[in-house]
């Protein structure tokens, strides 16, 4: 009888664990629901709010100090990112269009931004199959700035993207604070907030550049008016890592170059990676038009480009660059695949 009772039990354990781990994984997609819920809510906030706020960037063991100011006014978005320290640049995005404002290059930048996103940065709406390649976690709620503040987590389940840590707003869902983190929870980048209003209204003197911008360079550059070489559109990335997928074709003028560059863009839904094949020098007539010039050499290799990175190489005689906030090894396989594939591609 004592034998019977201590194996009866024993069928208990393998029901006991098999419904702790049903409730564990209940919770957890609970959880990842709510974080999803609160990532939507932050999209929203950042882009339909007026805020006015002074945060630390922290990067590559340096700070800088910056203010943004966000205006939303008869569905006209104008934003302005100012540089408190250091090279004292300024940054104001009207609707569509990007001023730069560079005093340590004596250059001002214009150019069309097609990234609708604030300055501060949105984390994409989260489609169906991006939870293939991310995991969500929603953790207790702590306090930033004195606010009570939700904390989520977005982890990457590969090598090819990077994850993010963001504390937010209870009442308003804006960022407090937020971490950019490699593979193994590294972080990155860091923006942290020391001050942010929300007020009902920003005048226009709160947007305009406090840069003296007599004696300076203007520079415009932008989405070619014409298309690129037909040569040029006909290259694509033959393979890509997971989940990501081409997003946007079209072509874009560099710099001062007179011909345009076939632009690429390739996201997983939230890290994004722009490709741009460009045409090398001829090297008959070289960049000066002369005979005996030599025309520039092209760019090769790996270069940290901010938080993210850049790889250049050469594919069928044509420069092709990648560049994202995202790990080095994706920006290299995507620059290694692309070929062209002999005729562009119909609308």
């Amino acid at each position: 009888m004592s034998l019977q009772l201590r194996r009866g039990p024993r069928w208990l354990i393998p029901c006991a664990v098999a419904g702790a781990m049903a409730f564990a994984l209940t919770q957890r997609s609970h959880a990842a629901d709510d974080a999803r819920a609160w990532l939507e809510k932050m999209n929203h906030a950042l882009a339909v709010r007026n805020y006015d706020g002074t945060f630390f960037h922290l990067r590559d063991g340096r700070v800088e100090t910056m203010r943004i100011v966000h205006r939303v006014k008869a569905g006209r978005v104008t934003e302005r990112l100012q540089s408190l320290d250091g090279s004292g640049r300024e940054f104001i995005r009207n609707n569509d269009e990007l001023t730069c404002y560079l005093p340590d290059q004596h250059t001002i930048l214009v150019e069309p931004r097609q990234d609708h996103g604030p300055f501060l940065g949105s984390l994409a709406h989260f489609g169906a199959d991006v939870g293939e390649f991310y995991s969500l976690e929603l953790l207790p709620t702590v306090r930033v700035l004195g606010r009570a503040a939700k904390v989520i987590v977005v982890n990457p389940k590969d090598q090819f993207r990077f994850g993010y840590r963001l504390w937010l707003d209870e009442k308003t869902a804006m960022p407090l604070k937020s971490q950019l983190c490699d593979s193994r929870g590294q972080v990155i980048e860091q923006i942290v907030f020391a001050r942010l209003a929300m007020p009902d209204n920003i005048s226009d003197s709160e947007l305009m550049p406090a840069v003296p911008t007599e004696g300076m360079r203007w520079v415009r550059q932008g989405l070619a008016n014409e298309a690129a070489p037909p040569a040029l559109l006909a290259f694509r990335a033959s393979e890509l890592p997971p989940g990501f997928h081409l997003t946007v074709a079209g072509a874009q003028t560099l710099g001062a170059a007179t011909v345009p560059a076939a632009h690429l863009v390739y996201s997983d839904g939230l890290a994004t990676v722009s490709v741009f094949v460009e045409a090398q020098p001829d090297r008959k007539s070289g960049a000066e038009g002369r005979a005996d010039a030599e025309p520039e050499a092209p760019m090769q290799g790996l270069a940290r480009v901010g938080s993210g990175f850049a790889f250049s190489t050469v594919v069928q005689g044509h420069q092709v660059t990648a560049v994202g906030e995202v790990p080095a090894r994706t920006v290299e396989f995507i620059a290694h695949s692309v070929k062209s594939g002999g005729e562009p591609p119909r609308p």
